[in-house]
């Protein structure tokens, strides 16, 4: 049943199937939910309709989605927008935030994330400070930027890897079953017999840990794994 708080979200993306998996998906985590197929259709609705959060595709049919969102902020509307776009490129990134985007995810994606991330939004829109960047000892990963770093260091992550890094990051500290890496950091696409979170923790390990340091990234035997703050640096 809708409520008069619910939150309402326009989804504008061409593509019908992924259109109608967020449709679905945001429907049944209780959001109100718009759908647009190209960029002139979102920004319409974007101009007519009061919306908490815009989720929006960058390659648009009509007008893209840079368009889309440099003329709905053009007309001082300010609802906050979730860039959602198969575009991984960093400059592509900075552009999107540059234009007036609130944050940049990149296809494929966790539904979970997706969730997560529109959460974080309505929390910044409400006044609530979401940090810039995380940090366990001497690992910094920065949010804006998508950059990580290990002291001066710079380590290169693929979209997949940071994802996961970030996952662990914002629960520092806590064991994280591999079931719950799974449904936060893949979503629906894997099942939970697949090894691929033991793969990709091994591969992340072997980027982020230096020999001369303590390990950060820890094996918690019979439960999963965990990120832990060694000052001992």
């Amino acid at each position: 049943m809708e409520t008069d708080n619910q939150v309402r979200v326009l989804v504008v993306e061409d593509d019908r199937q992924i259109a109608e998996f967020l449709r679905r998906g945001l429907s049944e985590a209780k959001f109100m939910v718009d759908v647009a197929g190209n960029g002139l259709d979102g920004l319409e609705l974007g101009i007519r309709e009061a919306h908490d959060v815009i989720v929006l595709d960058i390659m648009l049919p009509s007008l893209n989605g840079f368009e889309v969102l440099q003329e709905l902020r053009n007309r001082k509307i300010n609802t906050p927008v979730l860039i959602l776009s198969a575009l991984q490129d960093v400059n592509d990134r900075v552009l999107g935030l540059q234009s007036g985007g609130d944050d940049f995810l990149t296809k494929p994606f966790a539904f979970a994330e997706l969730v997560a991330r529109i959460q974080s939004i309505l929390r910044r829109a409400q006044g609530d400070r979401e940090p810039a960047r995380l940090q366990a000892s001497d690992l910094v990963m920065d949010l804006i930027a998508r950059k990580v770093f290990r002291g001066e260091e710079e380590i290169e992550l693929q979209p997949q890897e940071f994802r996961l890094l970030e996952y662990f990051m914002r629960n520092k500290g806590r064991v994280q079953t591999r079931t719950q890496i799974l449904r936060h950091v893949w979503g629906y696409y894997f099942n939970p017999s697949t090894n691929i979170v033991d793969v990709h923790v091994c591969r992340l390990r072997e980027k982020i840990e230096r020999a001369d340091k303590p390990r950060l990234l820890n094996t918690v035997r019979g439960a999963g794994y965990s990120l832990v703050e060694n000052d001992a640096m």
